[in-house]
């Protein structure tokens, strides 16, 4: 099967420099931004900041890539249940800031396991809550 790509953007109006700095050196600290949707976050290997549907869902991933230049952080699946059903997932954070707002891109890369494997379109409204819970607590502090 081929390597499929899906977006979704999200305009925020917390500080993007500091959505960027979650998610690349404090990962384990997203549930309890957004604990409905996230329910725990281990660090079971090398540094935090550093290369190295409706069901509950687990996934351990590896920090692939981090490119301060582009505020990005790229996430590799290695195992799990995102894994069952994808032979690759990759997922990227970007964030683009623009002066007092930003715009935060997730984007989603994936090769299907098999054809049947529904694309992964509700992962896209998932990262739309996180990021809307994280932008809503980046506010009120």
């Amino acid at each position: 099967m081929a390597l499929s790509t899906r977006s979704v953007q999200i305009h925020i109006k917390s500080n993007g420099n500091a959505f960027h700095k979650l998610w690349k050196s404090n990962p384990h600290q997203v549930p309890s931004l957004t604990p409905t949707n996230i329910h725990n976050c281990q660090i079971n290997e090398g540094d935090v900041g550093n290369v190295g549907y409706g069901k509950e869902c687990v996934i351990k991933t590896i920090t692939q890539d981090i490119d301060e230049e582009k505020n990005s952080v790229t996430f590799k699946g290695l195992e799990g249940d995102l894994m069952e059903l994808y032979k690759t997932f990759v997922a990227h954070v970007q964030v683009d800031i623009h002066g007092p707002d930003s715009i935060v891109t997730w984007t989603v890369e994936y090769e299907k396991l098999d054809p049947n494997v529904p694309d992964p379109d509700t992962l896209m409204d998932f990262y739309k809550k996180v990021t809307k819970d994280i932008e809503t607590h980046h506010l009120q502090n």
